[in-house]
């Protein structure tokens, strides 16, 4: 879908459903704004619920001084045209109040967005805005001056968070991947110090990765075509249970032999389509698309592993907790964990680029989910069914893990135990 053709009105409730449903804010927290070409500022109004928004609510600030619409505009909005003044690169602003981001806020201090590159690559530095009354012009001073210095994202004292864009989607992505980050460290840090990452392996990351030859798919079997529909469904799963962000997850399915599907680099994965997934074929690249940045580890993984039919790589916080301080994630909690998932090993950060071999040498039978310090969670399976299932006990175990640090000492299954799981289940 081209976001960017439908109409401010329709962006803006799409965008705010996609912040209320996910609970990136209340019924009445939170606006919205896109600037367009004729100077015009449509913006979500005020006092209406954020969770039923129409297109007919919002409301037009129109460049001549005149308001349309049948609401008030939100009461915020003189921080929105003070940041349009001050940065003319600005075309959408989003501002919700996160509880995770929030919380940042109230202890004042900053998410790290170096916990993994595709964050600080979304973000970029984070911003800081003094404490002022909500509405007052001395808000949209304290906003609008910290954008002028530069940032995209811009955390509110004691308040919430504002990110910027080029485009609605983009400062919506933003936001998503800061409460990502947010999420992320909150989790992490019952279990110790959270490792960033240096200039260096930020860098890394920033190179872009080499183009594939390209080569034009003659036809699509009904096992292709029924592998692609599988792929999206379960990429915009993963998405609505926030194991993915919209510019974060990928997904894999072998075709046969020396043939692969993977997901696209940058389409929002909530919106992902049929036609959007790619064809890698001997190491070329279905015409007119680009794979995901992961195809190389993909390409990897399959060629030495002939029983992995799918491969999934996400950033749930959960588990990324573990990736980003290093800790052992103990599957032998719950039988179904250690079924499913047996021994999670932990691979250094950098092996994704320089020598995936690495990360396919620690997926074995009794290890088929790996962490990838400040990366991912990757997780493999004979279908697409089975790899999300790992991934997703993956998730669930982590967050049992943590949850129960507040509670008492962790106290795994018994050695005993595990060997009759071992014997029962093979």
């Amino acid at each position: 879908m081209r976001f960017d053709l439908l109409h401010p009105r329709e962006q803006l409730v799409q965008i705010m459903g996609r912040i209320y449903r996910y609970g990136l804010t209340t019924t009445s927290g939170g606006n919205l704004s896109v600037l367009d070409e004729n100077g015009d500022l449509w913006i979500t109004p005020s006092a209406v619920d954020k969770g039923a928004l129409q297109q007919r609510d919002i409301m037009c600030l129109l460049a001549d001084g005149r308001t349309s619409g049948v609401h008030t505009p939100s009461s915020e909005y003189p921080f929105h045209q003070s940041i349009y003044r001050r940065r003319t690169d600005i075309r959408a602003i989003v501002h919700a109040h996160s509880p995770a981001l929030v919380s940042f806020s109230i202890a004042r201090k900053i998410p790290d967005t170096r916990i993994i590159p595709q964050a600080h690559h979304v973000c970029g530095p984070v911003g800081y805005a003094p404490y002022a009354l909500p509405g007052s012009q001395q808000l949209g001073e304290n906003i609008a001056a910290t954008f002028a210095q530069g940032f995209d994202v811009v955390l509110l004292e004691n308040h919430g968070v504002v990110t910027a864009g080029p485009d609605l989607l983009t400062a919506f992505q933003r936001l998503e991947t800061l409460d990502f980050c947010a999420r992320t460290q909150i989790q992490a840090h019952s279990l110790g110090p959270v490792h960033t990452l240096s200039d260096g392996q930020i860098a890394r990351f920033e190179r872009s990765a080499p183009a594939l030859p390209s080569f034009q798919a003659a036809s699509h079997s009904s096992h292709e075509r029924a592998l692609r529909a599988q792929i999206c469904h379960m990429v915009r799963r993963a998405y609505d249970q926030r194991l993915m962000t919209s510019t974060e997850g990928t997904v894999s399915a072998r075709v046969d032999e020396g043939r692969f599907l993977i997901t696209p680099y940058g389409i929002d994965r909530s919106h992902l389509e049929v036609e959007d997934i790619v064809l890698i074929e001997g190491g070329r690249a279905e015409a007119g698309k680009q794979p995901s940045r992961a195809t190389r580890l993909h390409h990897v993984i399959y060629d030495q592993h002939p029983g992995v039919h799918c491969i999934i790589t996400a950033q749930s916080p959960n588990a990324m907790a573990y990736a980003v301080t290093g800790k052992a994630l103990d599957s032998k909690t719950i039988p179904e964990s250690y079924v499913v998932l047996r021994n999670v090993p932990l691979v250094p950060h950098g092996l994704q680029y320089e020598a995936p071999e690495g990360i396919s040498a620690a997926i074995t039978k009794n290890s088929p989910v790996v962490l990838i310090e400040n990366d991912t969670v990757l997780a493999t399976g004979a279908s697409v069914h089975q790899a999300f299932d790992r991934l997703e006990v993956a998730d669930f175990t982590a967050f049992s893990l943590l949850s129960t640090l507040s509670i008492g000492p962790l106290v795994p299954i018994g050695e005993d135990d595990v060997r009759e799981l071992e014997a029962k289940f093979g």
